[in-house]
This record gives C-alpha cells, sequence and structure tokens, in this order.
C-alpha cells in the first residue's frame, strides 16, 4: 500500500515576504490611502516648506531644512497611524482578523506584514520629500546629514506602527479614521511638526514634552543640527517607553476583542 506524500512546507521566508508584498499592494491601491499618507505631507512641504520657506525664523538652519525634517515626521506618523490603526480596525469589522486566526498563516506575518508596509511608505514619503527638497527648495547637507535624517525618518515608523496598533484595537472600524485624525492632527500641531515649537505658545511648548511625535521630531531635527531641546538619548528612550506602552495596550486590546464582531 502507498502512502500519499507529505505536503512541502512553505517556506517562511517566502510566507513573509508574500503577506509584506499583498499589505502593501492593498493599502497602495486605495486612493484615500495613497492621497491622506504619501501625498499629503509633500504638498504641505511644498506649500510651506517651499512657497513660504524664506520667511520665519526656523533657528540655526533654513527653513526649508527644518520643515524637510518635521514634515518628513508627520508624514511617517501618518503612514504609521492610518496603515496600522485604520486599516487593522477596518479588517477587525471585516472579520478578516478570524479568518486569519484559523489559517495556516503563522500569526506574527499579519503584524510584520503591516509593520513592512509601514517602513516602505516612510521610504516613499521620506524619498519624495528629499527629492524636493534638493530640488526646489535649495537643501544642501552632507551626505552623513541626508542618511542619517533618512534613517531615523524610517525607523521612527515602528514606534508609531505599535501606537497604531493600539489604535485598531480600541476603536471600532466605523470611527477609526475619524478618531486617528483628531489626535494625529492636534498632537502633530503641538509637537511642532507643523510650526517650530519655540514659536508655540508658552502652555504648548510646556505640554509638547509628553507627546511622543516631539521626541520623534527632536530626534530627526537633530541630524541636521536644528533640535531645540534634549539629548538624542532621551528621545529615544521616551519612544521606546511610548511603543513599550502602546504595544501594551494593543495586547490588551487583542484578548478583549477575540470572537467579537460587528455589524
Amino acid at each position: 500500500m502507498t502512502t500519499n506524500p507529505r505536503p512541502p512546507r512553505a517556506n517562511p521566508v517566502r510566507l513573509y515576504a508574500t503577506e509584506a508584498q499583498h499589505e502593501f499592494l492593498k493599502l497602495i491601491r486605495i486612493p484615500i490611502f495613497a492621497v491622506s499618507t504619501i501625498a499629503l505631507p509633500v504638498l504641505f512641504y511644498a506649500l510651506f516648506g517651499l512657497a513660504f520657506g524664506g520667511g520665519g525664523d526656523s533657528g540655526p538652519v533654513g527653513a526649508t531644512t527644518y520643515l524637510l525634517a518635521t514634515y518628513g515626521t508627520f508624514g511617517v506618523i501618518g503612514a504609521a497611524l492610518f496603515g496600522f490603526g485604520v486599516s487593522v480596525a477596518t479588517e477587525r469589522g471585516q472579520g478578516w482578523m478570524r479568518l486569519k486566526h484559523v489559517s495556516p498563516m503563522p500569526p506574527q506575518a499579519y503584524f510584520v506584514a503591516k509593520v513592512a508596509m509601514s517602513t516602505t511608505v516612510a521610504a516613499m514619503i521620506v524619498a519624495a520629500l528629499f527629492t524636493l527638497g534638493a530640488s526646489l527648495g535649495g537643501v544642501r547637507m552632507s551626505p552623513t546629514q541626508w542618511i542619517s535624517l533618512g534613517l531615523v525618518l524610517i525607523i521612527g515608523a515602528l514606534p508609531f506602527s505599535a501606537m497604531g496598533l493600539a489604535f485598531g484595537y480600541l476603536v471600532g472600524p466605523n470611527s477609526a479614521p475619524a478618531m486617528v485624525n483628531l489626535i494625529y492632527l492636534p498632537m502633530a500641531f503641538a509637537s511642532g511638526l507643523f510650526i517650530p515649537i519655540h514659536q508655540l505658545p508658552a502652555v504648548v511648548q510646556d505640554f509638547a514634552p509628553a507627546l511622543p511625535p516631539y521626541h520623534f521630531a527632536q530626534l530627526a531635527l537633530g541630524t541636521v543640527s536644528a533640535s531645540e531641546g534634549g539629548s538624542p538619548a532621551v528621545h529615544a528612550l521616551v519612544l521606546l517607553a511610548f511603543t513599550a506602552v502602546f504595544l501594551t495596550v494593543a495586547a490588551w486590546g487583542f484578548r478583549r476583542d477575540e470572537g467579537r464582531t460587528y455589524g
């Protein structure tokens, strides 16, 4: 009697790569995602960084260089929050998470794919902003500064991916976009991403260090010698602490959400 041979085991590297590729293609084909996460920071930089970059006090560097770092921070945070927060909440509402649980795919592949998507979109935003800044904004930095700023911005997607994951498990699928915008935009403004932090009211300056984007922005500005306070080590540690808190909240939300359906 012959027996059927065992089916070949799936290559885990290929499995993770395929999931990440499909996650990226799924989101990048949604017009509202592409516009809100990629085009918006580039448009803001073109309007305020280039058109009005000659005015105002931006500290030790030119306004186009300063805003390149802060609008890069703004764009990367948006990619992480919308890519994780809104998509996870929506997929929960569609029952997609329950299907993932019973599929043979490793559970980690779902989250790794979203992290890969966030960092890839972050790299696209950074590349677009850098091209615009260097070509039309007259931004001139050493190769080391360009590389350092790019790496800080792309790696900075990780803590905000954790924040987006926490949002994705705390809010409902219908309210997710509104809730993310309601928190994301005021938080970005108060952290000095639109206007240099030293130009904001004193009460906002005092409150800004309690916000994660402030520390991310200071790390980015530090690469172009424009940081407005605090050591890079302190900013990095604060972001790590925020990441741990967001992951803890996301884990609690995940356990609470098991078996729950919407609609």
